[in-house]
């Protein structure tokens, strides 16, 4: 090759690696210039995310806590910025980041004097999780929806109580218990008269019996009842039938169902035929 087409070709060479260092450099400036928290403190990170919080930026609070937690992993701010990352993940309705948030949190500070707090926010975070725009303007009730995060809200509400019954969230949780267990019931309900509707007697009578055990004190029962009499009529199983009308007479015996439409010799349970 000509000497002249060398030297030519090494100075390109030189050219292109310069503009690559460069590149890199620019790059880094960049990224040092877009991060403004580079050598921010523990304190000055977890006084932003406050503010953050404050101003309902959450993903923003998030971002700050986040850094403070990796940052300053042993400082005073650390424990305290995990739990606060839950919280803000569940105001800014990341359900599954703030309930994994909250259960880290658990596993690594089982003894944390705002221990009760975690439970309770996994509890509020399930509980709340069907409470969206579209929710809120459908017409379903939550009984009828899949009742998997409404069982995952009770048993940490159930666990917050259950461990900490002085806690100062445990009369909320007791409550929210309440109307979760309500709910459950009300859940197994709608399937079995979902089941009835389609002639499915021993799978609706299966559900009702689910729902009067497990949530004997939930106002739903006295239908799941209702529908176990129904069912085990539709089947021709007298003896269960009867046992049912036994316990709807004995717990129930104000029931519109007994005492709705009687008339003389025809059992209360024929004189009911709902709209299924």
């Amino acid at each position: 090759m000509h000497p002249s087409l060398l030297t030519r070709t090494a100075r390109v060479t030189r050219l292109l690696a310069f503009a690559a260092v460069a590149s890199l450099a620019a790059c880094g400036n960049m990224d040092n210039k877009a991060d403004e928290t580079v050598g921010w403190s523990a304190n000055k990170l977890y006084g932003e995310a406050k503010d953050a919080m404050n101003s309902r930026e959450w993903s923003k609070a998030v971002r700050f806590l986040e850094k403070l937690e990796s940052r300053y992993p042993y400082g005073r701010f650390a424990q305290q910025a995990q739990l606060e990352i839950a919280y803000a993940y569940y105001k800014d309705n990341e359900r599954a980041s703030a309930v994994a948030a909250a259960d880290r949190f658990i596993k690594l500070h089982p003894n944390h004097a705002n221990i009760d707090y975690a439970y309770y926010l996994k509890g509020l975070v399930n509980f709340n999780e069907n409470t969206g725009l579209f929710d809120r303007f459908s017409n379903q009730d939550m009984s009828e929806r899949d009742p998997k995060a409404t069982r995952e809200a009770f048993l940490a509400f159930k666990e917050l109580v259950t461990r900490y019954p002085d806690s100062k969230y445990a009369p909320d949780a007791t409550a929210r218990m309440r109307y979760l267990v309500n709910t459950l019931a009300s859940n197994e309900v709608h399937v079995a008269r979902y089941y009835m509707k389609r002639g499915a007697y021993v799978a609706a009578a299966n559900r009702a019996q689910f729902a009067v055990q497990n949530y004997p004190q939930a106002p739903a029962t006295e239908e799941a009842v209702f529908i176990m009499v129904k069912a085990y009529d539709a089947l021709g199983m007298q003896d269960l039938r009867d046992g049912a009308d036994k316990v709807m007479r004995t717990n129930f015996p104000q029931s519109k169902y007994l005492h709705g439409r009687a008339q003389k010799d025809v059992p209360w349970w024929r004189l009911w035929d709902p709209d299924w």
